[in-house]
């Protein structure tokens, strides 16, 4: 399926069609390069808890994942102990899985390490493909790539957790790496 023509004559992605959160992310955010460590940190932080759920669930549940773990600072994060995670825990405006949310703590720990390199901005780009794709439709899109992979297998050297190839190649969608947008949606060019 290529881009669709919504109700207010702007084509777009598919899964983008109707009003509402979805939308608004994939016009506003989606394949659009982000800069700083805390955006990084969160878009990461957003797609492993994303793993098995629905994006617009992530998406509503956003502003209070932002306030719960202090707008992506990451040394913030690190710091968290066994009191933070029961907090985390009995949050219900967030997803209360145990292993997502030690694995934000663990990723902020993580991050702050990796500034002593080239930082979680920095390494992440290392990883941008160098013939970015062009789909004209979502049969030829793909979940992972050799990009994403190496990605992956280099996070979790460096200590990161919940950053297998799919969520890492949805990272690389979400922060503009590479322009994810069907050829043709209006957004195609644009990030």
């Amino acid at each position: 399926m290529g881009p669709l023509i919504g109700e207010d004559g702007v084509a777009r992605c598919p899964w983008a069609g109707g009003a509402g959160v979805m939308r608004d992310y994939h016009d506003e955010e989606w394949g659009r390069r982000v800069h700083g460590e805390a955006s990084y940190l969160e878009r990461l932080t957003l797609e492993a808890f994303q793993s098995g759920l629905s994006w617009s669930t992530i998406l509503n549940k956003r502003p209070a994942f932002r306030e719960v773990f202090h707008e992506f600072d990451a040394e913030a994060i690190a710091a968290f102990d066994d009191a933070d995670l029961a907090r985390l825990m009995a949050d219900a405006r967030i997803v209360r899985n145990r292993m997502k949310i030690e694995a934000t703590i663990t990723n902020a720990r993580a991050t702050v390490a990796l500034r002593e390199q080239e930082g979680l901005e920095g390494f992440v780009l290392s990883f941008a493909p160098d013939e970015p794709p062009a789909w004209q439709d979502t049969s030829e899109m793909a979940t992972t790539s050799e990009g994403s992979r190496a990605l992956s297998k280099e996070l979790k050297k460096r200590g990161f957790a919940f950053v297998g190839p799919t969520t890492m190649y949805a990272l690389m969608e979400a922060i503009g790496i590479f322009d994810p947008h069907l050829v043709g949606c209006h957004r195609r060019g644009l990030s």
